[in-house]
C-alpha cells in the first residue's frame, strides 16, 4: 500500500468531516492545516444547539429537495453554516489563528465562505469538486489566495 502525500492524507480528512453533515442536499467537508497540522475540521450544517437540516431545521434545504430552489441559488435564505465557515469559526473558538494556513476542502468555496477564506489570511485553498459560484473563484483569484485543484498522486 502506498503512502499517501499530504494532500491526499488531509483531502481525504475533508471527506471523512463530511460524513458529519446533517444537510439534505450537498455535503461539504474541510480541514484546515498549517505547517502539516490539523488546526481545524468543518462540515456543512445547522448552527449548535438548533434542528438539524434532516430534522427539519432548513427550509431551503427542504426546498432544494422538491426542486423549488436551484443549486447555488438562494443561499441568504438557508439556516446552515457552511463547512469553510465552521472550520474558521472553530480555529478562533479554539485560539489556533488562520494567517498562512491551507484549507482542503471538497468542493470550491461560494463567495460568501471566499470572503472569509480571504479575511481569515488563509493562503491556499485546494478543491475536490466544482461549485457553481464564479464570483467566490475570481474573488480569491484577485485577493492573491491560491486555488488549486486536487489532483491525486498517480498509483
Amino acid at each position: 500500500m502506498a503512502r499517501p502525500s499530504w494532500d491526499e492524507y488531509f483531502m481525504e480528512m475533508a471527506h471523512v468531516a463530511k460524513k458529519r453533515s446533517t444537510c439534505l442536499t450537498r455535503q461539504c467537508g474541510v480541514v484546515l492545516v498549517k505547517d502539516n497540522r490539523v488546526i481545524a475540521t468543518g462540515y456543512n450544517g445547522t448552527p449548535k444547539g438548533t434542528k438539524h437540516c434532516n430534522e427539519g431545521g432548513c427550509a431551503r434545504c427542504a426546498n432544494r429537495i422538491n426542486g423549488t430552489v436551484e443549486s447555488g441559488k438562494d443561499l441568504s435564505n438557508c439556516a446552515c453554516c457552511h463547512a469553510e465557515e465552521n472550520a474558521i469559526v472553530q480555529a478562533a473558538l479554539h485560539g489556533s489563528g488562520t494567517k498562512d494556513t491551507v484549507l482542503y476542502t471538497t468542493f470550491v468555496p461560494c463567495t460568501l465562505c471566499a470572503k472569509m477564506i480571504i479575511n481569515a489570511g488563509i493562503k491556499k485553498v485546494i478543491v475536490n469538486e466544482e461549485y457553481p459560484d464564479d464570483l467566490g473563484k475570481k474573488l480569491l483569484a484577485e485577493a492573491g489566495v491560491e486555488l488549486m485543484k486536487f489532483r491525486p498522486s498517480s498509483s
